[in-house]
């Protein structure tokens, strides 16, 4: 006799052989289709064509990597200027302003009631 575990029950049932080899209705095997890729996309399926694949995007690690490694003393996380410095502050503004509304409110939570 062969045995599963019921999800509505919450014990032990009799089975047939293939639902207790795989519970829960999981079953072995590969996909049926390759997962698509995420980062990026060509253009040209590679299989159909011996040329290399062309990418939609242009590649700007280099660039990136010159601007980033770049020793000016500034520091990595404001390194691309304007907005990387109102994001700094704007994060900033909003840690310290929420630091001190836990503070109001623990303060408000310790003080009694008034009837």
């Amino acid at each position: 006799m062969y045995y599963k575990f019921s999800g509505f029950s919450q014990r032990l049932i009799g089975s047939e052989p293939a639902p207790a080899y795989c519970p829960q209705g999981l079953r072995p095997g590969m996909p049926s289709q390759p997962q698509p890729m995420i980062f990026a996309t060509p253009t040209k399926v590679a299989s159909h064509s011996g040329e290399a694949v062309q990418y939609l995007g242009a590649n700007r690690v280099p660039d990136l990597q010159r601007l980033f490694q770049r020793s000016d003393g500034v520091p990595v996380h404001l390194k691309r200027g304007v907005p990387d410095k109102l994001l700094y502050r704007t994060t900033m503004a909003l840690t310290i302003g929420g630091t001190l509304y836990c503070l109001v409110a623990l303060y408000m939570a310790s003080q009694p009631r008034k009837r």
